[in-house]
């Protein structure tokens, strides 16, 4: 262990949640989102039934004086509220600017892209990792003693290796 290893640990226990969101925020960052609350906040911040049917994917901010009114959020939503969502888009984007305290977001559209509920594993398929993926997650995590955790970081680990495949 070198000298910048070891000025780097605090001693203090870190939450696992700490540690996944330094990997998540530079992602966040290129989609326009400054810091992880609107993400894990969606369903305190959005109105019934939109904080179960939608979810941010973007936010995109305009230049010069016009970023001044507040970006523009981007939202995947269900099939089925789509046009309920489009016509909600005022309510929407006051009830986040209401829970930030100021002018986040001026407007509200809807994302092209298919919208998947987190609470439905129902459609996630399941894929055995590569012996390969495998072989690498499990030499990173032979100091891990706990087996709940070793059991669910050597899930993330496969999930993240397989999908930079």
């Amino acid at each position: 262990m070198n000298k910048s290893q070891a000025a780097k640990r605090s001693g203090k226990t870190i939450g696992v949640g700490e540690l996944v969101g330094k990997l998540i925020d530079p992602a966040l960052k290129k989609r326009g989102f400054a810091s992880r609350d609107i993400l894990e906040n969606w369903h305190i911040i959005a109105p019934p039934p939109y904080n179960e049917v939608s979810v941010p994917d973007q936010l995109k901010w305009r230049r010069g004086m016009a970023a001044s009114n507040g970006a523009i959020l981007i939202l995947r939503c269900h099939e089925g509220h789509r046009l309920a969502l489009a016509h909600d888009h005022e309510r929407i984007a006051g009830a986040v600017n209401r829970y930030f305290g100021y002018v986040l977001v001026e407007a509200v559209k809807l994302s092209p892209h298919p919208f998947s509920a987190r609470s439905d594993t129902s459609r996630q398929i399941v894929r055995e990792p590569s012996l390969q993926t495998k072989q690498k997650v499990d030499a990173a995590l032979n100091n891990v003693e706990d087996e709940g955790l070793k059991q669910a970081l050597a899930k993330l680990g496969y999930a993240m290796m397989e999908r930079r495949q």
